[in-house]
């Protein structure tokens, strides 16, 4: 049976530039996200578990955050998850309500951020290139199995070569969109 198998490699190819936007939302640009607050772990019940199932996150303005924690027994626990996740907020509580006010962020931290979001583009264009790799390595095999003739075979690799062309160009965009969004806010 062939290895080659267009959908799965397009599949892959997709995950990876799905995975770097998802990486990308993370980046601070100065404006509030509820995303930035997706890596927080908090400390609840003798576990460890993610901020959004003990509390509900909103933007109520550009440049805070709120975090409305479900159980009042558990809000200085998300008061230190928050501080120890390291994203430069301040959390300030009230009642069962923590208020995060997002810091201006300065020129330098900007410039980090935007090479961070081009280190994220870089390591989703080599999962992308991998992916080409494997496809070709696929088609190289069936050919030399007889399941495929030279002519597919090349006429595949093109395919793969615009399909690898077309996510790098996605991950290259989306990386452009975050740094000039970093850069400009």
């Amino acid at each position: 049976m062939a290895k080659y198998d267009k959908s799965d490699i397009e599949r892959r190819m997709q995950g990876a530039v799905e995975s770097l936007k998802g990486d990308l939302s993370g980046l601070r640009t100065g404006r509030a996200n509820t995303s930035l607050l997706d890596p927080v772990q908090v400390e609840v019940y003798g576990a460890m578990m993610p901020l959004n199932q003990v509390a509900t996150v909103n933007a109520p303005e550009p440049r805070m955050l709120a975090v409305q924690v479900w159980d009042k027994a558990n809000v200085t626990a998300v008061e230190k998850g928050i501080a120890h996740a390291n994203l430069g907020l301040n959390p300030m509580t009230d009642g069962q309500t923590i208020r995060l006010p997002m810091p201006d962020l300065t020129e330098e931290r900007r410039r980090e951020l935007a090479k961070l979001a081009g280190k994220y583009a870089e390591n989703a264009k080599i999962a992308i290139r991998n992916v080409r790799r494997d496809g070709m390595e696929a088609l190289k095999e069936d050919e030399k199995k007889k399941e495929i003739s030279e002519d597919d075979r090349k006429r595949s690799e093109e395919e793969v070569q615009k399909l690898t062309d077309k996510y790098v160009a996605e991950a290259d965009a989306a990386a452009a969109q975050k740094e000039k969004e970093i850069l400009t806010q």
